[in-house]
Parts: C-alpha cells; structure tokens; sequence
C-alpha cells in the first residue's frame, strides 16, 4: 500500500528508508542517521505504517480508536506542527483512519482532556510535556497499545538536561509495557550526522539493552552525502588590524543581490541582539522588501512566529532574519539559499543552518559564509575543510543529573507513586544513571522525603510520603507547585513585553530590562520600543519613532569556538606560507594527500586564506604566524602597561580558565596582578609590571600537572557553583519560581538558591546537588576536559615567544574585546579607529 502511494507521487524510497521499514517489520529498534532534508521523519513514520497495515490487512483503512501507536518525541514546539502537517497529509492520502496529536506548551486545555480520554494514534510531544503526562493519574494506560516511539532530532538533545528528561520518560514507558502486556515498544532515534554516532545509539537505546529482548539495535545509515556549496563574502578591503563584530552589518550591500536573486533566504544570526540589528537594517537599505522579509527568534510572539513558518511554507516571504529557532528540521521546502552572519561556532550547527536550503534528497546546500570581522575567513576556510573530511563534533552525553531525577521521582510520586527498589532498576538501566550508587539513591531518598539532614526541620522539603511501601506525594500544596515545575530546565529569567494599550509582542531576559531608565527606547521583534514601566513582571511599552534604539543583548549569546572548528582553524594556518618568489601572489598550499607540496591558484582553492595575505603577512612581520603544532606568546609593552597574548585557538571558555590559571601560576612566580582580556583566538593578561614568562619557565606554565587545584584557586569556583546552584535547586525543586503570574524574580531565586548554598555548604557538604554544581562548573563552564587536552597539546608543541613593537593582527581583536565594557558602540568605533591608524 506504501509502495503504491509512493508511485503515484512518482517518490522513490531511499535504501535507508526500505532498510528501517525492514527492521521495524521484524520489530527491531535503532538509530537512523541521515544529513538534514533527506527524508528521514518517513523512514520511521511510514515504517509504523506499514506495521500497522501488515497487522491489520483487512480493515486498516476504517479501524479507529486504535489507541496511541506512535509517541513522536521533538525537541522543538516548532517542529511539532510541520510534523503533524506532513504526517496528516501522508494519511489522508492513504485513507487510514488514524489521528495525529499535538502536546506542548501551546496545546488548548480542552484538547489536552480530549486526549487523555482517547488517545490518537500519533502523538506528537516535547520531552516537558511528555513528563506532564506521566504525573496524570493512571498514565500507563496511555502507553498500553504504544508501538513504536520516535525521538526526532536526537542529536540535539543528547549532551542537554532535556535528553536526560528523555532517557528517564523511555524507561518508564518500557517497564510500563512490560508489566501490563509484557512486551516492549520498539524505539527509533532520528538523528543527523554526530561526531560519536555509536555512543548517540547506545544512549538512547540504554533502558532496552538493559531488558535484553527480542532483536538487537541497528544504526542504520543514509549513504548519501549532501552536496554542500560554501561561499564567502569578502569586504572591498581587508582590514590589517581587525575587530569583533563591526564588518558584518557593513557588507549588507553584498547580501541585498543574494537576497533579489533568491526565492527565499534565511539569514542565521548568532544572537538575538544580532537578529535585530540586520532586520532593521534591511529594513533601511531595501525599503522594497517591506511586507516580504520577516524576524524570527525565540523570544518573539508564539502567533508571530508561526505566521513566519506558514509563509515561508507558503512563499509569501523572501527572507528571513532568524537564530538558531529555525536550525531544526522545519520543512521549508521553498528556501534557495542561506547566509551565515558571522562564524556558528560549531562543524554541525554551520552544516544544519546549509541543510535548511535544498531541503530536498538529491538537492545542493548553497550556503553563505558572512565575516563579522575579517580573521573570521580563517574559520570559513576551516569549516570548508572539516565539512569536506566530515570532521563533525560529538555531543557527550550527561551523567547523573540529581536535579533531574529529583524532579522525576516527585512526578511519578503525583501520579501513580513509585516503590523505592522497582524504580531504581528503570533509573539504573539509563545511560545517564547507570553508575549511581546505592549511597546516593539513599541521599536522594532521604531529600526527597524528609529534606535532608540539613533541612528536616522544615515542612515545605517534606514532600514525599510512604504509604505501604509507595512513595507519594499526598500534600494537594506541593503537588500542586510540583506540578507547575515539571519540566524544568531553567533558562536565563525572562519577562513578557507588551504595549501599554494592550497587546503582546514577545520575552526578554529580565536582566536586560532592569538597566532600562523609563524613555529609553530599545528594538524587539524588529520594532523600536520606548520602555514605559514594569508591572506584575511584564514590561509595558509604547511604540517609538527614535532613529536610534538599544539592541538587547541576551546572556549566553556568545557560542564557544568547538574544540574541531579549533582544531581544523590551527590547522588552517599551516596552509599559509611565504609569497612565491616568483611574486605572483600564489600560495604554497600544503595537500594533506599528497606527501609533496602542491601549488593551487587563489581563485581554484582557499580564497579565504588568500583575500587575508596581507593580514598574514604584517602578524609575520610584526611577530609570528603559528603553525597547528605551535604555540605563540606575544609580550607587548603599551601605555596601558605590559600585555601577554597566547593563541590556544581553543574557545572563549577554554581561554578564560586557563587566563586565570596562568595569572594564578605567574603571581606564584612573584606578586603581580592582572586584568583579563579574550576571545576565541586567545586571551590577554595585563598588567602594570613586567610579566616574568620566558624560555625558562613557560612549559612549566602550561602544565597539566596540579590542574584540578590550580582551577580552584585560582577562579572563584565557590560563587561559579553558587550561580549554577540556582538553575539546580529549580529544577530539583528547593526553589519555588513562583505561581503564573507571580513569578519570583530573578535576584530572590537567586537570594533564595545561594541561602541553601551555604546551609548545605556548612552543614551537610555531601549534599548530591550542591556536588553537581561545582560538577557543572568544572564540565561545561570551565570545559576542564578540553582545557587539560590542550595542555597536553602545548606540552608537545613549540612555544614561540616574541615581544613585537606594538599591537599585532591577532592580538587587536583581544584589545579591542577589553574596552567594551567601558564605552558605548559608537565611542568603541571611534577609538579603534583612531588606534588603527596609529598603528599603520
């Protein structure tokens, strides 16, 4: 039946599609990897298809109310309706009597009761949702019939709380199948292309290889590489001493031709802040695409950004200016082309934003690479080699995350309640929480139900009571607040903006509305916006004609180079080599297939590292250009006082630890204070007095050897931990955000969080969430790893020290990432200007 409706569309299924079908027939589960727009939500939904047609032959096209046979799990809500809109379309055409459902956040009351008293046969849910319905009385019944779940867009999830959220969910709902029908639902992953591939499998698939059953887990592989197409943007002139930031907006001349010679293009920004700045800025050089180029990011109107997706559905559009809200695996079949502003940051986010075009099997990617500042062709050229080897980065999965099993124990103990030692194998047969011990679900226990040893006193931690063996939660106050926190993963503070009159335009992160002075007029969903007032945590404003407005800026918003962008950036730089002797203004181009060097033309190969030659040439005059297996340390003396630049190429994260444990390290050497200045190149210690690193001692500087200690000491990992504690105690529930409406601001979470912090600190150290803060920091703040990688890496590079005359190429771009904070966008730009010509 497939087959034939396939052929009347004149489709024709991929091998990775037939293969799926073929495994979910012998009810086998796995993980289908396949690059963006190559039809991978089909392998897998019409795979449930044909198994129910197989089961029921004879009356497939009229049996109804067949109970939920597919739980598509998607990471985003944005996803869930082009999902539901493909699959409808797919079985009304068949003429199968089934149903789809939606559930998220945005789902009607009404509908959600409608589902719950018959469930479709295809529910489509967010991982938070998916919790919500586990905390419903009864909720195995839900899962009885349940055949297959699906979890779109995997890769996204893995390596982030909410895939933890999803491990737990796909336990629950298998032993709930075992134990009613004694049979397990097949499971499918839907991923992109990943780095650790293997380990994305074995993750997901954790709570089934754990009950060895029936079949084993496949990966099943679209052969088929997607035709990718980069082009860079280059600026009329390149600028010998660079900086963040300033040149992107000033190309938009180049990218309004792209946009007129394209039926749709999507324009991915970075940030938010970003976003805006280019939508008005269009807006002001081509009045004529008013009514035809739009603004999508997330903290813009729900309604808003849904009419952005139908009309980019529908053609209505020919640009979009977004964020990473439109990176995910939306079908917009229309959109020709995309423009990158500014380095992704990462190999996969860059080849997911190039998959958004040609979003069909078969089709060419063409994407645009748009430099914010002229080093960032650097990267352009590194993402086209790490592209081409598909050099794509891992996502590593999370380990015992307490405040997420917290907060999931006290969701089962709403619903149905849950016995200690059952429960406890599920959890262990996660991934996430394979290793945890049985000392630490007894410290878990023990929070849970009396509040710890250190908060036993008090009522509001006494949550769970045990009644015949069952753990539950019978208090109707606390499992009402629960039931309010069920999916948290806690994001920066956000508050809702409206106009005065009446009318929602979209969020804001509260931070940056509480530096506002009423009058002040700042840009939100491409429109100016005078700042009025702020009532019961929503911010009222009035329109405003001010030619001039403040852009927000979100925190966050600046994404960490990945350790295989770094990687492929150093070894970028090897290419680079003397002007030929001959002056024709080749490049020697070192081809790493061929042992010999081969000589390539600009205009044929690596036009990014040829339009930045004289950039190279003046960092060579001046200092030094590092090679992969380098390391470059400039010492330069200004009058702002004596600088030492160093060039990991690691990541901003990765540069700002290891600043601290160098000026730690250096200050043990002799008292010397330091300020601190980086990017994602390098970083900067300034100071007033001579910095004593030299020949003598600077591998010692970069050793791996006390690292653990050093980072201690030298950062203020207590208050680090005391910030990541807060997200931790909302999610594990010792902090209450608030009821809708009332919300808890930011600054009491935060006074509330850090009185726990120091509670747990001085009477009960053991505390498992308050050790998962200073886990968090270390791992993902610090990426300690990847910091004790590099220094593994220095240790068996050169270290190249060179004191130049004055600022150099690299070292600019740090300079000039220092002053920020102390001058406004348009004093900044004054003074750099001012500095580039002094500097030649």
């Amino acid at each position: 039946m497939i087959a034939e409706w396939l052929s009347s569309k004149d489709l024709h299924p991929f091998h990775f599609q037939k293969e799926t079908w073929q495994h979910i027939i012998d009810c086998k589960s796995g993980l289908v990897n396949a690059p963006t727009g190559c039809g991978k939500t089909f392998s897998v939904f019409l795979g449930a298809l044909i198994g129910f047609i197989n089961d029921h032959p004879d009356n497939y096209k009229t049996k109804s109310k067949n109970g939920l046979q597919l739980l598509w799990i998607t990471p985003l809500r944005a996803l869930a309706k082009d999902i539901g809109r493909a699959m409808n379309q797919v079985i009304e055409e068949i003429g199968i009597n089934w149903k789809i459902g939606i559930r998220n956040g945005d789902t009607e009351i009404s509908e959600r009761q409608k589902q719950t008293r018959q469930m479709p046969e295809v529910l489509i849910i967010t991982p938070e949702s998916l919790h919500l319905l586990l905390a419903q009385k009864k909720y195995p019944e839900f899962f009885e019939s349940l055949k297959i779940i699906a979890v779109d867009e995997w890769h996204e999830l893995l390596g982030s709380k909410r895939g933890v959220q999803v491990e737990l969910a796909i336990s629950r709902i298998v032993n709930c199948q075992l134990s009613i029908a004694n049979f397990k639902p097949m499971l499918w992953g839907i991923s992109a292309t990943i780095g650790n591939l293997e380990q994305a499998k074995d993750v997901l698939m954790a709570p089934l290889s754990f009950r060895r059953g029936v079949g084993g887990e496949v990966i099943v592989r679209a052969e088929m590489q997607k035709k990718v197409e980069i082009e860079s943007i280059f600026p009329d002139e390149i600028e010998k001493f660079p900086w963040a930031g300033h040149l992107g907006i000033k190309l938009i001349d180049k990218v309004i031709p792209i946009i007129n010679n394209s039926k749709t293009t999507l324009i991915f920004t970075n940030t938010r802040g970003m976003s805006e700045i280019w939508y008005q800025t269009l807006l002001n050089r081509a009045p004529e695409l008013a009514g035809a180029i739009a603004l999508h990011h997330g903290s813009i109107e729900h309604e808003l950004r849904i009419w952005v997706e139908e009309a980019l559905h529908a053609e209505k559009l020919k640009a979009v200016v977004c964020t990473a809200s439109l990176d995910l695996g939306v079908d917009f079949r229309p959109v020709e082309t995309v423009i990158q502003v500014g380095s992704p940051k990462g190999v996969a986010r860059f080849l997911q934003r190039a998959g958004r075009s040609g979003h069909t099997p078969g089709d060419v990617s063409k994407i645009w690479f748009l430099p914010t500042h002229s080093l960032e062709l650097v990267e352009a050229a590194a993402l086209k080699n790490a592209v081409e080897e598909n050099f794509i980065e891992s996502r590593e999965p999370m380990l015992l995350c307490f405040d997420v099993l917290i907060q999931y124990l006290c969701t089962l103990a709403i619903s149905e309640g849950f016995k200690p030692g059952e429960i406890l194998a599920e959890i262990r047969s996660t991934f996430c929480f394979r290793d945890i011990t049985d000392d630490e679900w007894q410290n878990i226990l023990v929070q849970i139900t009396i509040g710890g040893s250190a908060l036993q006193q008090y009522d509001e931690f006494r949550k769970i009571e045990i009644e015949n063996g069952v753990y539950r939660i019978k208090n109707r106050r606390i499992a009402m607040r629960h039931r309010l926190q069920i999916g948290t993963i806690v994001s920066e503070a956000m508050m809702k903006v409206k106009f005065i009159g009446g009318g929602y335009i979209g969020v804001i992160e509260e931070w940056f509305i509480s530096r506002l002075e009423p009058g002040e007029v700042f840009s939100l969903a491409g429109r100016r916006l005078e700042f009025v007032m702020i009532k019961d945590m929503t911010a009222l404003v009035r329109k405003s004609n001010a030619k001039k407005s403040i852009v927000p800026s979100w925190q966050g918003g600046r994404m960490p180079l990945s350790a295989n962008l770094g990687k492929k950036l150093r070894e970028s730089l090897n290419l680079v080599r003397r002007e030929s002797s001959d002056g024709s203004g080749e490049l020697s181009i070192v081809n790493p297939n061929f042992s010999h060097v081969s000589r390539l033309r600009s205009h044929e190969k690596n036009t990014e590292l040829n339009a930045l030659k004289p950039l190279f040439d003046l960092q060579k005059k001046l200092s030094h250009l590092p090679k992969a297996n380098e390391l470059l340390i400039e010492q330069i003396e200004t009058d702002d006082g004596f600088h030492l630049f160093v060039y990991p190429f690691e990541g901003r994260l990765v540069h700002e630890a290891m600043a601290a444990i160098l000026a730690y390290r250096i200050s043990r050497i002799m008292p010397i204070t330091f300020s601190f200045a980086m990017n994602d190149y390098g970083f900067e210690l300034l100071s007033d007095k001579p910095i004593p690193v030299d020949d003598t001692n600077v591998y010692e500087l970069f050793s791996t050897e006390n690292l653990f200690q050093d980072i201690q000491r030298s950062v203020n990992a207590t208050e680090m931990a005391k910030r990541k504690f807060r997200d931790i105690a909302v999610i594990g529930g010792l902090v209450f955000q608030g009821y809708p409406g009332e919300q808890k601001k930011a600054r009491h979470l935060q006074s509330s969080a850090s009185l726990l912090f120091n509670v747990f600190t001085e009477y009960e150290p053991g505390n498992l969430l308050l050790r998962q803060a200073y886990s968090e920091v270390f791992a993902q703040q610090m990426e300690e790893a990847r910091l004790r990688d590099m220094l593994h890496r220095i240790q068996h590079s050169k270290i190249i020290i060179t004191f130049p005359a004055q600022l150099t190429p690299f070292c600019f771009p740090i300079k000039v990432d220092s002053m920020r904070e102390d001058l406004s966008s348009e004093k900044l730009e004054e003074r750099v200007r001012r500095m580039q010509l002094d500097l030649g």
